[in-house]
């Protein structure tokens, strides 16, 4: 008996699981915040020119006629000033400036104008323009890094003490991270600040996505982890440019938004351990006891000896699991088609994680209101989410990530060719939709396809390297000052390029997912490029219970794949258990299960169960 045998005696989806689902709102807002926070406070204003002290008493627009280069388009130069004597240039009562004047670089500073961007930021204050205009790109980079560093430093925490003390560092770094950063007033002590808060990133929501996940019965997961992330996550991208606004002030946004991460405080006493953890870690009175809690406040009465069988079944695979060979993400790299896969899948979520995350940082070079843009592109979450939920288990994932890439390529490559404005950031939200769906099979994908026994630290290691190119896009969203064009140029290549790579990955629908590593080099043998699932010819009668078992073991697993790499030591362990209770049970529980309880029976993707 495994924890999912025992679910529906507790309950899959009772008063207590609600209750864990609704408590996920703080750290989905946590997320949000911590993702898209420093998008505004690093913007920059549209118009800014060289301060004069000199002219400071003239009005504004007299300031810049006197003292700023225009351009042939009738704009005013960003980073260069007339050199002339102002004190002279006042008495004398000249009105304009004289285009034969020398011109030097800024050196009083900036003036800007506030009119698309309403409130001083620490770019602003800071002058992070003309040979300085990298900065916020480094900033956003940096935070990436800590993001990297993050998955490695709390992923080892929450294998070695628990999900629970891991969710509270996470989110306490966090917390730390934002209050320092309201006091920031340097780019070094910013960008440490900032390092803190990606340490946050991902890891200050995973492990409570992971321990609602859990404790969810299978029916339940792909309600509970899409619907999570298409209110919750989209509701807090949605709300935060206005927050934004209605602070007008980046260091009281910075602290308001770092808040939720304080959830952090009450977590241990409102959120149960991993029951699955624990049980890896041989607490299995300890899981019992937890379990019992679910007991109580759904109320179910379970007999005692579905405990005794659970927990002597527990003793018995832990007893057995020193004789199982241990398992390193090398091992992918082994055979040619196992590798070839793990290539593929490496670089293609590369390319989504670049292409979503330029998208994202991108608004403020569409031409339009940053705040509202970025709204209608965030609410594109909430479509994406129910698109994929009703659409991926019938066409396919190959062809739909390939489709959705190159989709969100061609509109971002569109948008450069139409006029700025409207139509423009018309297309490039059409991009942004587009890669919202991709980058939600990606997640799911690489755990599909990779074999059991080193499938946590396989997803581990395509998900860092996604942060790797996330690292490069603020980059590649700063090309907008050489040419406004340039980023979306760059996007739309890299979507294509990413989704013509994914027509060589095996498609996994309906599948029985690899659970060794000879499974993972002979999966997909036979496919063809242009098979698609939607129109395959029906299977053989014999086999419709094994593929209605698959298609739905499929959506569970995308409900958990999101959470995967944190989750190394007890994937292998669990499978462990299940081979060594096979084997004691001599083939005679596959035999003794009804079909009611499908779910449990050795046909089940191991990866499933694993939530």
């Amino acid at each position: 008996m495994d924890f999912d045998d025992l679910l529906p005696h507790i309950g899959e989806f009772g008063l207590y699981q609600k209750i864990l689902f609704l408590m996920m709102i703080p750290f989905l807002f946590s997320v949000a915040f911590v993702y898209f926070g420093q998008i505004f406070i690093i913007l920059v204003p549209e118009e800014h020119w060289c301060k004069v002290p000199e002219l400071e008493s003239l009005p504004i627009e007299q300031q810049k006629l006197l003292s700023i280069p225009q351009l042939p388009d009738g704009s005013f130069e960003k980073c260069r000033v007339y050199v002339a004597n102002w004190t002279d240039v006042l008495a004398r009562g000249l009105c304009q400036s004289d285009p034969e004047w020398p011109t030097k670089p800024c050196d009083s500073g900036w003036e800007y104008n506030y009119t698309d961007v309403p409130y001083k930021t620490i770019a602003t204050e800071l002058d992070w323009v003309c040979d300085n205009a990298a900065l916020p790109s480094t900033t956003s980079s940096i935070y990436f890094l800590g993001a990297i560093t993050g998955g490695l430093v709390f992923g080892w925490m929450a294998d070695k003490w628990g999900r629970i003390p891991a969710l509270v560092g996470a989110n306490l770094v966090g917390l730390a991270g934002g209050i320092l950063t309201a006091f920031s007033t340097t780019f070094w002590t910013f960008t440490l600040c900032r390092f803190m808060v990606g340490l946050a990133f991902d890891n200050c929501f995973t492990m409570m996505y992971i321990l609602v996940l859990e404790y969810v019965g299978p029916h339940w997961r792909t309600f509970v982890a899409n619907m999570s992330i298409a209110l919750f996550f989209t509701l807090a991208s949605c709300l935060l440019p206005w927050l934004a606004l209605w602070t007008n002030d980046w260091r009281l946004f910075v602290i308001i938004t770092s808040l939720p991460l304080a959830a952090a405080f009450v977590a241990p006493c409102t959120v149960p351990e991993s029951a699955r953890w624990m049980l890896s870690q041989g607490k299995t009175q300890k899981a019992i006891a937890i379990i019992k809690k679910f007991e109580v406040l759904n109320k179910k009465k379970v007999d005692p000896s579905i405990y005794k069988e659970f927990s002597e079944s527990c003793e018995r695979s832990l007893a057995s699991e020193d004789a199982q060979r241990a398992y390193s993400v090398l091992d992918l790299f082994k055979t040619p088609r196992l590798r070839n896969t793990t290539i593929l899948l490496t670089i293609i979520w590369m390319a989504i994680s670049l292409t979503f995350d330029g998208h994202v940082r991108n608004v403020g070079s569409l031409g339009l209101d940053v705040f509202l843009t970025f709204t209608i592109a965030a609410a594109t979450e909430l479509p994406a989410d129910v698109f994929l939920t009703f659409t991926l288990d019938r066409w396919g994932r190959r062809w739909l990530a390939c489709a959705t890439m190159v989709l969100s390529g061609l509109f971002s490559l569109l948008a450069t060719t139409v006029e700025q404005g409207i139509p423009s950031a018309t297309f490039a939200i059409i991009g942004r939709f587009a890669v919202n769906i991709s980058y939600n099979i990606g997640l799911q994908y690489a755990a599909e396809l990779l074999p059991t026994v080193v499938r946590a630290q396989g997803v581990a290691l395509i998900h860092i390297m996604g942060y790797v190119a996330s690292i490069i896009s603020p980059f590649v969203v700063y090309l907008a000052t050489i040419n406004v064009s340039l980023p979306l140029l760059v996007l739309g290549a890299v979507g294509i390029f990413g989704g013509l790579l994914s027509l060589y990955l095996p498609e996994t629908m309906d599948k029985e997912l690899p659970q060794t590593l000879k499974d993972g080099e002979d999966f997909g043998r036979g496919q063809k490029m242009w098979d698609l699932p939607c129109i395959s010819k029906k299977q053989p009668e014999p086999e419709i219970k094994k593929e209605v078992y698959l298609k739905r073991g499929s959506s569970t697993l995308r409900a958990s794949v999101r959470g995967e790499q944190y989750r190394s030591s007890l994937i292998n362990r669990s499978i462990r258990r299940r081979m060594s209770s096979i084997g004691s049970d001599d083939g005679t529980r596959k035999t003794s299960i009804s079909s009611t309880h499908l779910d449990n029976t050795t046909l089940r993707p191991p990866s499933a169960e694993t939530v």
